[in-house]
């Protein structure tokens, strides 16, 4: 791969990551109740359901998906449906009260499993149709048929993810900057309200993907 080329898909990643999708609500969502550090396991597993992705642009199989009618509709069926999912758990999230040692109050929250932030978030990532679609019309550009597919594939999804992986830390680390202002039971069912009800929205608006027609 050209230097030039590798600088432009560079760029292009950082583009990507830094704008706001279901990878950047969840990241900020589990930053703010779990902390950046915890966050980190959610995070990799976005990473896992990119390389996923990218794999599969790569081999071809997504211009098949996107070629086929229905397998596109049931890929966006499934993550429009996930993130609703998801957002329904993060809205009925339980929220307990205690007293803490020091007579001031405290709030417990029910923690995901680290097995279930991973799976979280490789989910979020494989069954996004706009990633697949993304992936589709953006990789080919950068690659060269003349040369073999499996170093460079390496090379674009190793770029891709340690771009991905610095913003949505960023991403958590911003969230988890704003816990001391959920110190109360109150605030954080509102807190879990809102990214809960920003995860049906996004779930819902993947219902409106379209995909490219050749």
């Amino acid at each position: 791969m050209r230097w030039e080329v590798w600088l432009a898909y560079f760029a292009a990643c950082w583009v990507i990551a830094v704008s706001p999708g279901s990878g950047a609500v969840l990241s900020m969502s589990h930053g703010l109740s779990y902390g950046v550090r915890r966050t980190s396991t959610t995070i990799f597993g976005l990473q896992a359901g990119l390389v996923i992705i990218l794999l599969v642009a790569g081999g071809g199989l997504g211009a098949l998906l996107l070629a086929s009618e229905h397998a596109f509709a049931a890929v966006k069926t499934v993550g429009a449906m996930y993130l609703i999912y998801l957002g329904l758990q993060q809205w009925r999230a339980r929220v307990e009260e205690g007293s803490a040692t020091n007579g001031n109050e405290a709030v417990r929250v029910t923690l995901m499993s680290p097995r279930r932030r991973f799976a979280t978030g490789l989910l979020t990532n494989v069954t996004n149709p706009k990633g697949i679609i993304f992936m589709v019309a953006v990789l080919p550009q950068f690659i060269d048929p003349t040369h073999p597919l499996a170093p460079q594939l390496a090379i674009l999804a190793a770029t891709m993810c340690g771009v991905d992986l610095v913003v949505m830390h960023g991403y958590a680390l911003l969230a988890s900057r704003m816990q001391g202002l959920f110190r109360n039971a109150r605030a954080v069912r509102w807190q879990n309200r809102f990214f809960g009800s920003v995860l049906m929205a996004v779930g819902a608006a993947l219902f409106f993907v379209r995909r490219q027609h050749a």
